[in-house]
This record gives structure tokens, sequence and C-alpha cells, in this order.
């Protein structure tokens, strides 16, 4: 299949490696990058509004360049992490880069001294500057965390050599492993996707392979992990963040009680979420007790479906055009133009994401396309992403993206367009049970799964402040919220202790899980509103208000971004409504079975 499948023409940004413009803009970035330090360092104070207004303007096209090099570096080396040519291309861009930033950095810390009565009257006076102003509120949001410029600027210098290196460290330990199978060696990606073969023994095969070799290695990933979690702790503690998951709160513009109410109620709703789906899954399997391989799998007698590339992009383009047209045209482009990486292949970063680049280009998708169901839901997730930050763009570099807690509604909304379509077509009702079932699933993944990951990092990071953890004690730990979030009827096996090395997230992006939740149970309402308002002939202003939420980007918070839905998150019993739906589905399969 990989052969007839697209790969991405990352030439819009550069030819390749060796493309001569790579070196003439990272000249062109750091003279930039001098002329702003001379031009702007020290004086911020004494800028007027009109002056502070033109600075951010050129702060704001130097980010583009360097994101636009980032962005080709990073992209180049997850399409083959076990390039050492591109390796080394990844690391020395990402030097460069950070070396030239650090001459920019003063502006950040500078403007974070200003008065804010004073900036607020500039405000008032700049045009420029008013329209700035979002970028400014987050990047002032730091402001009582903010150590001196001296420490700042060594923190900064040394991420390469600290974070950075220990996240390229995991990400190219996991694109080297090998996993035996039926006489193959499969990476990561096919090996996981076994686990929703219709058969049994090949589910249970891949999962005890997948739990030996992640547990051979799981010394290095404990390793990975200590360090990263000792060194999120040392710089908590220097800027004054009250727990480990503050900081990822103040940079999703979140605040803490709202994270906490989403994580507390779906906590909550265990027992009868993911606890009440697997008793009734295992009962499908005519056992009491459900092995954790069979998690995902396809449900007894069903037939699973297969899907061509060509008709997932069908499928997921009129979805989207059902629901909104211009969406649909902007999705397209990404299939025209090659702004996919669509097979699976040795090297290549597992899973899925959306990368958004930069304003002056464009984002790109990386998949890993094997046919499946759920292929076709990941494209119209990573689909989402992607028509989201083609909208968001025209806010420019510093305010194009959005927080990870409102990051995630396009990518889930899309799901949701495409798996009612999915359940439109099908007119067996055998066939529509699966379905439901496989929603169910995916739903549980995304939010039950997610918030016991968010608790496994707290826990976590909880122990570490008080000494190393060993690799047994990291799997206990991840062992107890498995048993807890996923409930009495799934039955572990030793090995699944080791299934913890692999999640990117934690090593990337500390705390980012909750977003996943946190999009779903907002689209969940937010998918509720729009069939109220089809119902009523009122879809076009829904689409209108949608779009326009969209294009936002990082512009307004939640409550700014929401209030046009009638929408508030600061409620606990919005995110039961969320978590009603997801029961619904299974009062459906409890009365159909």
């Amino acid at each position: 299949m990989a052969k007839h499948l697209p790969a991405w023409d990352l030439g819009d940004l550069y030819a390749s490696i060796d493309d001569p413009r790579v070196a003439k803009d990272l000249a062109k970035a750091r003279t930039l990058a001098l002329d702003f330090e001379k031009k702007y360092k020290g004086k911020v104070k004494s800028l007027t509004a009109i002056d502070l207004g033109k600075a951010i303007a050129a702060f704001e096209k130097h980010s583009d360049l360097m994101g636009r090099l980032g962005s080709y570096a990073q992209l180049a080396y997850a399409a083959n992490m076990m390039d050492p040519a591109i390796a080394q291309f990844y690391q020395n861009t990402s030097e460069a880069l950070t070396d030239i930033s650090s001459h920019t950095l003063f502006f950040s810390l500078e403007l974070n001294k200003l008065n804010e009565k004073t900036l607020q009257e500039m405000r008032q006076a700049s045009k420029e500057l008013a329209h700035y102003w979002p970028w400014i509120r987050e990047v002032r949001a730091y402001r009582k965390f903010q150590l001196s410029d001296e420490l700042e600027q060594m923190l900064h210098d040394k991420y390469v050599t600290g974070r950075s290196a220990w996240s390229r460290l995991f990400d190219e330990t996991i694109a080297k492993l090998e996993f035996p199978y039926a006489g193959k060696r499969l990476t990561s990606a096919e090996v996981m996707h076994l686990l929703s073969s219709p058969k049994a023994e090949v589910r249970k095969t891949a999962a005890k392979t997948i739990g030996k070799v992640f547990g051979q290695h799981a010394h290095i990933f404990a390793l990975i992990t200590n360090t990263l979690a000792k060194d999120k702790d040392i710089e908590d503690r220097w800027r004054g963040f009250a727990q480990p998951i503050s900081s990822r709160n103040v940079s999703n513009q979140v605040e803490d009680k709202v994270v906490e109410s989403l994580i507390s109620t779906v906590q909550k709703n265990y027992p009868r979420l993911s606890h009440r789906y697997y008793a009734l899954k295992a009962s499908w399997f005519g056992q009491k007790k459900l092995d954790y391989w069979d998690r995902n799998a396809p449900l007894p007698g069903k037939d699973e479906k297969s899907y061509s590339w060509d008709d997932a992009r069908t499928i997921v383009l009129e979805s989207y055009a059902a629901f909104s047209p211009e969406l649909a045209k902007i999705g397209r482009q990404f299939f025209d133009k090659n702004w996919i990486d669509v097979p699976v292949r040795p090297g290549k970063s597992p899973g899925a994401f959306a990368h958004p680049t930069v304003p002056s280009a464009h984002p790109y998708l990386l998949l890993n396309f094997q046919g499946k169901t759920r292929d076709v839901m990941t494209l119209a997730h990573e689909l989402g992403h992607g028509v989201h930050q083609v909208l968001s763009a025209e806010q420019g570099a510093l305010m194009a993206d959005t927080p990870l807690t409102l990051a995630e509604t396009a990518s889930v909304f899309g799901e949701q367009l495409v798996f009612q379509e999915i359940l439109r077509r099908e007119t067996k009702q055998a066939r529509r049970r699966v379905l439901i079932a496989s929603k169910v699933e995916d739903m549980l993944n995304t939010v039950v799964r997610q918030i016991a990951f968010c608790e496994f990092e707290r826990r976590l990071h909880d122990e570490r402040k008080h000494g190393e953890l060993t690799v047994e004690r990291i799997g206990e730990l991840w062992m107890s919220v498995q048993k807890e979030s996923l409930g009495p009827s799934l039955k572990f096996a030793p090995e699944y202790a080791h299934y913890w090395t692999y999640i990117p997230h934690f090593i990337h992006s500390p705390f980012y899980v909750y977003a996943y939740a946190f999009g779903d149970c907002l689209v969940n309402s937010l998918y509720g509103l729009y069939q109220k308002e089809a119902a009523a002939d009122k879809a076009k202003a829904f689409e209108r208000k949608y779009i326009e939420m969209l294009r936002a980007g990082g512009t307004l918070r939640h409550k700014e971004l929401l209030s046009p839905f009638g929408i508030d998150i600061s409620k606990a019993a919005f995110w039961q409504e969320g978590l009603d739906i997801i029961a619904g589905y299974i009062d459906q399969l409890e009365a159909i079975s």
C-alpha cells in the first residue's frame, strides 16, 4: 500500500536540507536579530506607543522567518528520523535558531517590566499596538513567573542541550525500535496497528511483543522521564508555579480551577463510562474480563471495512462540505498540493500530527495510514487542525496559535462530522452498532484515557520531587491509573506496565493530554448545538460563528470565543453535559445488546 500513498512536498519551505536558501535565511535571521537587539535592547521602557507597535511588528516578521526554518527542520526530521544527515541538520538548525533567538529574548522580558497602567494608556494611543494586544496579554501572563534577565538567558541558551536533547533521544530511540513479528521486524506504528486486528492471536502476539520490546528499553525511557521531570521541577520552583500542571494551564490561557473541574468530573464518571462499556464489551466476547490487548479489538463478528486512500479523502471532504463548503475548500488544498505525508515507513515519526509551520507558508499533516476506519477518523482529526491553522494564520505569526484547550476543537468537530456521515451511509443495523461502539471507544480514548494519562503525570511529577523513580515504580504508577480508569473488567498482564514508555506527550509537552478531553467535551456541546440550529434552519448562522471562532486564533480567550454559542466552561455542569453524550451512546449499546 505504501508506494501508492502520497508523501508531502516540503518545497514550499525549502527544497532540501542542502538548499542554499537555508543558509541564506539563517544568516538573514541572525542579521535581523542583531539589528533588533541593537535598536531596542534596554530601550523598551522609553519607547512611545507608536514605536512599541513598530517594534512588535518587526519582532513578528523575524518570528515568521525563524519559524519557517524551524518548521522545515522539524518536518524533515519527522519524515525520517533514522537518516543521520537529517538528524544532524535538525540539531544544527535547532542550535542555530536558539543562538539567534537569544538576541531577541530581551524583548518579552523588558515588555513584562512595563507598568500596567502605562501600557494600557499606550494601547489607547496606537492602533498597531492595540492590534498586538492579545499577544502582549499572553506574554504578560508569565510576568509573575519571570526570572532575572540573566537566568532567562541561561535557560534559553541551555535548551538545546537540555530538554530538547532529551526529547530528541526519545524520538530517535522510538524510531529505531524494531518489533519482531511473524518473521518480520515492524515499526512501532505497524505493530500498534495490529492491536486492532480481527484475529485474537494476532492482537495478543503483537501486544506481548510491544510490551517486551519497550520493557527491554524501559531503562532509557525511565532516565529520560526522570531527567525531564526533575528539570521541570527545578524550573517550576524557581518560577513559583504552584503545581506541575500550572505552567501548562498558563500557556493554555485557562484557570487551574477550570482544569481541575474537568479532571475531577471525568474521574467521577469512570464507572458510568469506561467501567460500564468495557464490562459490556467483555460480555460481547463471552468473557468476564477483557484482556488488555482486546480493549480496542474489533467486535466479534465484525467485518472490518478497509478504506483506500481515495475513499478516505472522499468521505472526509464530503463530510466537511456538507457542514461548510468553505472548510472543505480549504481542506482540499492539503490533498491537491501534497501537504500530507501518508504512508507508514521505517524511521518515520509514529502516530499523526498537524504542524502549522508559519503564516507565510501553510500547515502540513503527517499520518500513518493503513486503511482502517480509525485511520479515516485520524485523517478527519488532523485535517480539522490543518483547516483551523489555515484560517487562524491571518492573525500573524504572534497570534495565530490557538491555546491547546481550544486547539482540539476543529479536529474533534471534524471527527464528529465524518463519524455521522459514515453512520448515515450504513444501513445494516449490526454494522451501525459496530460504528457506535467504535465511536464510544474513540471517545473513551480521547476523554477517559487522556485524563488518566494526566493523572499518571501528576503522580509521577509529584513523586519525582522526592527522588528518582525506578522503572518498576513508574510501572506501578502507570498500572494504578490504568486500573482506576479502565475498570475491573480489564485484565492486565505484567508487560503492560511498560506501555507508558511510548507516549510522546509526556516528553514533548507535559500535561498536554487533558486538552483532548477538554476538546471532546467542548465539541460534544458544540455539535449538539449545531444539530439544534440545523433543525431550526439556522445551520448557516452556526457555520459563520464556528468559522469566526477558528479564524480568531489566539486573539481571544475561551470565554470570548465561546460566548456567541452561549457556552460557559467555568461551570462544572458543562463538563457533565459533554460526558452525558458518551453515556447516551453506551445506553444505546446496552439497549441493543
